[in-house]
Formats: C-alpha cells, structure tokens, sequence
C-alpha cells in the first residue's frame, strides 16, 4: 500500500517509458529491502536500458532514491542491438570509469562517418549497444578515482569516436581537448575532425608547400571546407570543387582561387588549363579521383581521405611510376592511438589560427537531439555544407 502511494503521488505524466521502468525497477528494490533487509547490493544489467554498464543500488539507499530517479538517466541516440535501427531513448546517466571523465554534453558535431556507422560499414563499430556521435564538447562534470584530468567545470572538445549523442557522456580523460574563452560549444563540435584531418593530411602527410596548387574535392563539405581555408592560409593556390553555385560560393568565401563545378564542368580540362595540380584532397573518391589523378603534375601528391561517392576508385601503378604520383591513404581518427603527438600539436595550432581569426568553422545547420534523424538526413541528402552541429541542451 506504501508503495502505491508513492506511485500515486509522483507525477508519472512527466516522465518518458523509460524513466517510469526505472521508477518500477527503484521501488521493487525498497520492496526486497523491506521483506529481506539491506544486507544485499542488487545489480541489474543495465542493457534492459541501453547500456553496457552495470547500476548497482544498495537495498538501504532503494527507497530514498526512489523519487529522484528523474536525475539519473538521460537521451541518448544510440544503435541499441546489432542491426537494430538507432533511436533516442532513455538511458542510465554513466558514471566514470578510472582514468575517464563524464562531460554534461552541449553539442555533438555530425560526421559521414556516423551515416557508415548506422549502415553498418564504417571501419570501426564498437559492439552494442553504443551511442553515435563521433565529436561533441561540454562541460567535465565528474572524475573517474585517480584519474589526471581537466578540473570540474571546465569548458572540453572531445573526440573518442562514438558517444557524443547524447546528454552526458564518458571518456577517457585523453580524449579531451580544453576549449579557449573564444570558441561556442557549437563550433566546438564542428572543428576537432574536419580540421584536424585537413591539417594533418595536407601539412603532416602531404607536405603541401607555399605556391603550390591544391585541388580539393567535395570542396563545401565538413572536411573538404576546412582544408580549403587550411590550404589558403598554407599558402596555396586552392582549386575547390563542388555541385552548384550556391556551395562553390561558400568554398570562394572561404578562400579558393578558382572553382570548379562538378556537376557541370570538366575537371580534367580545367584543372590543365591552370597548369595541373600538386597537392589533391578527395574526400569523394570515384570519377572525380579519375580526373583529378590525370591533371596530376609530376612529383603530386594524392590524399584519400575518404570515398562519399560510394566509389572506391582503382589505381594504376604504372602510371604513378611514369609520373613519380605518390597516393597517400588518410585516416585522421587513427592518429590519438599511434601518434596522439601529431593530433596534440595539430590542434594547438588550430586553435591558434582559430584565435587569431584565420578560420571557423561553417556550420549550416544546428537542430536538436529529438531532431537528430532530420540532421543526418540532411548529410545523406547532400543538402548541408559544412558542419551539422546536435544540440543537447
């Protein structure tokens, strides 16, 4: 009778199924503690929720929490079983591992990598359930015991490659990126991964030198824009490519020299007729890596960076002999592993040139964690340039 009335008097109306589940779940615990004392801790998979982690509730702390249980969940967009659709629901708010730290999450960058992910064909899937999410910022809000990190409330990027859709998320301390007074949360979530893979790939990999000319493909997208700006401010003579006028004039904005659309125009010619290419960034893969590979000048440079047309292109190595060509194979997401020294001293220098207002992020459109799928339409549907940004808040 007790317990109905606790029922009754908490207003079940607010919560979502899933927070009323665990209220359920809290109160057949005070239930236990009451007819078996609190001599136990009981443990319930927290995969009934979403999540890989265990809740523990002691039988003498079950009936005080009860009604606080609104405090310890939250959404999250997350692929819940393998091969399941991704969804937003409702799971427990996780607490930090040793060496991690809990962001209270303002914004999640989205990526084509999280597209690939919910296919099924990205290169690395972490097992579920996983929330999506490869690059968010926030504020530290808890420390794993012994655990170097940021101090409480400190302003953090963070890159760990899946968790960053949702209200609160743990990572390793490592993985975070303290954020200057200058820089939103929302451009935050938009710079680590395309900034980072475009100043990696063209000045670590490529080795792209004042004067030369770079050509870039999918020249208004997330990574394609940020390498533009970063070849600009490099040195470069920038050639963007890209579908229409409207993105052609945001990657002019950004700094290329000349433009080159590629639903109508010829690559191949009108790269030749500014004298060949250096340096190519392609994001894109298939016929434009064709054309872009034939304007090459010798001793170039070809960065893969990734395949959006759906076309992995295939190379033929008599012609990078004839013309010593080097294709250079790009994995931005790789780096923090083998070389975190390289990502350390790339985004200091991004956020240099971020400071002294040599590039920012373009962010065409920022919607809501409920609103997510309508986010990553807009990336299938190549109706975005630049950066979508998910707000939690």
């Amino acid at each position: 009778m007790h317990l109905l009335k606790i029922l009754l008097k908490t207003r079940l109306h607010q919560f979502s199924h899933g927070k009323i589940l665990q209220l359920a779940y809290k109160l057949m615990l005070k239930a236990f503690s009451m007819q078996f004392g609190s001599q136990n801790a009981w443990k319930t998979p927290a995969t009934l929720m979403g999540s890989t982690r265990f809740a523990t509730f002691p039988n003498s702390n079950a009936g005080r929490n009860a009604l606080t249980l609104y405090e310890e969940i939250m959404r999250a967009f997350q692929i819940p079983t393998k091969n399941a659709p991704a969804v937003v629901h409702d799971i427990p708010k996780p607490e930090p591992l040793p060496g991690e730290v809990r962001v209270k999450i303002a914004a999640c960058g989205l990526n084509f990598a999280d597209l690939l992910m919910i296919a099924g064909k990205y290169q690395e899937i972490p097992e579920a359930p996983f929330t999506l999410g490869l690059e968010a910022a926030g504020v530290v809000d808890a420390i794993g015991e012994g655990t170097d990190a940021p101090p409480l409330g400190t302003r953090v990027a963070v890159f760990n490659g899946y968790g960053g859709l949702a209200e609160y998320g743990c990572f390793p301390a490592i993985c975070t990126v303290e954020l200057p007074g200058s820089m939103s949360f929302t451009e935050a979530a938009a710079f680590q991964i395309a900034y980072g893979t475009g100043h990696v790939a063209l000045d670590y990999k490529a080795r792209l030198q004042p004067g030369e000319t770079l050509l870039v493909l999918g020249a208004a997208g997330g990574v394609g824009l940020a390498a533009v700006e970063i070849g600009k401010h490099m040195g470069a003579r920038v050639i963007a490519c890209a579908r229409g006028a409207d993105k052609l004039a945001i990657a002019a904005k950004a700094g290329a020299d000349h433009l080159i659309d590629a639903s109508s125009g010829d690559i191949l010619a009108e790269c030749k007729a500014l004298g060949g290419v250096d340096v190519v960034y392609d994001p894109v893969g298939g016929d434009q890596f064709r054309a872009a590979f034939r304007a090459c000048r010798p001793d170039a440079r070809i960065l893969c960076i990734g395949f959006a047309s759906g076309s992995v292109p295939r190379i033929p190595a008599n012609h990078l002999l004839v013309k010593n060509i080097s294709v250079i194979g790009f994995y931005w997401g790789a780096y923090p592993r083998f070389k975190p020294d390289v990502v350390t001293k790339s985004l200091e220098t991004l956020l240099q040139w971020h400071a002294d207002g040599h590039i920012a992020p373009h962010i065409s459109h920022v919607l809501q964690l409920e609103q997510v799928q309508d986010a990553l339409e807009l990336l299938r549907a190549r109706k975005s340039t630049g950066k979508v940004v998910v707000t939690t808040g």
